[in-house]
């Protein structure tokens, strides 16, 4: 247990360097190439950190374990909106940029339905894997035209926001901390996830839940790492650009590349079809009216996510024991907490738009 322990310390401060180096060369490097640090986040950082996820996804299919492959990419999905958009509000108000709104959310939305409507027959398929490889590509061929579409349109804007240091100028040294911050990522996040799905076992606890919450909160440390480090450093884009883009390459590359190396495809359980896909979708559906109030993600309603993603990670723990507390802790989080945060939420949408009428 004490190997495990220092480990998990040892990824720990490996993610904080990775995402450092990371942060640093991409931004620097969207500015050189005259691509935005949005879609920066929304590519090469968020394609990136979700290495661990693809890693860890097609690893668990090919050696029989498909709860965890798919709990995996469920489970990061709900952690990228809850916790990390949720801390890094907590950090520092998170101001989102109208494509986000507009277009990079709901199309985070539609690849959570279509995932959906996938799995509801029990089984992602290698031909609808392909299907989801194939969007990435499009994706994200999308996204680099529309950016450099913009910077041309725009010159002045990018000449602005040129860096004032010299040592990170050069496109090759950006490129080398990108490198480098990914392969500390990576690497930290093995050590990471190694070590809790040993404490987690430890505990005797089923292979979907720990895909669902250590694995997924484990994979999903790169993306915690470079959204708050971005936070700190006012890289705001890259902070919510990362999460949004992740979710969108979780389902369409990682699900597709595991299902379409899945010789029968990925099976989907009952429990992840009744119940966690349609927390992942409801998720999902929460950012666009959060982000459209004042389009900003505020500290209180930072708090609001990360309180919830502390009750879904309890909720799951008491139905794996069959604990005793589950049904009055299921009434309380149903009568009560998600009707006060849905109403709080509509409140927030009239006095906005009521503050847009007046202006």
């Amino acid at each position: 247990m004490l190997t495990h322990t220092l480990f998990f310390v040892l990824g720990l401060a490996t993610l904080v360097v990775g995402a450092e180096a990371l942060v640093r060369g991409a931004s620097r490097l969207a500015l050189s190439l005259g691509v935005s640090p949005l879609v920066i986040g929304l590519t090469v950082v968020a394609f990136g950190t979700s290495t661990p996820e693809m890693a860890v996804s097609v690893g668990a299919s090919l050696g029989g374990s498909p709860d965890l492959a798919i709990g995996n990419v469920i489970g990061s999905n709900i952690a990228n909106i809850l916790l990390i958009l949720g801390i890094s509000a907590l950090i520092t108000p998170l101001l989102v940029d109208r494509q986000i709104i507009r277009q990079e959310v709901p199309i985070m939305i539609g690849a959570s339905v279509l995932m959906v409507v996938m799995a509801l027959d029990g089984n992602i398929s290698r031909f609808e894997g392909a299907a989801l490889v194939l969007l990435v590509i499009a994706y994200t061929v999308f996204l680099i035209r529309q950016s450099r579409q913009a910077s041309r349109e725009a010159p002045d804007e990018f000449a602005a926001e040129m860096p004032t240091s010299n040592w990170d100028r050069h496109w090759g040294v950006q490129i080398a901390l990108i490198v480098a911050g990914l392969v500390a990522l990576v690497q930290g996040s093995e050590w990471l996830v190694d070590a809790s799905i040993a404490f987690a076992r430890a505990f005797g606890v089923s292979d979907l839940v720990i895909g669902l919450t250590v694995v997924a909160v484990g994979t999903s440390m790169p993306e915690i790492a470079t959204s708050i480090v971005a936070a700190l450093r006012g890289e705001r884009d890259i902070a919510v650009g990362n999460v949004v883009g992740s979710n969108v390459f979780n389902i369409f590359a990682v699900v597709g590349a595991t299902g379409l190396i899945s010789a029968g495809g990925i099976p989907i359980s009952e429990a992840a079809r009744n119940f966690d896909l349609w927390v992942m979708l409801a998720v999902a559906f929460a950012c666009l009216p959060i982000m459209i109030t004042g389009r900003e993600i505020a500290r209180w309603e930072g708090g609001v996510f990360v309180g919830y993603y502390i009750a879904y990670t309890a909720y799951l723990v008491l139905a794996a024991q069959q604990h005793d507390a589950l049904p009055a802790f299921s009434n309380v989080m149903l009568g009560y907490v998600m009707p006060l945060t849905l109403i709080t939420l509509i409140v927030s949408i009239v006095r906005h738009n009521g503050r847009g009428g007046h202006a």
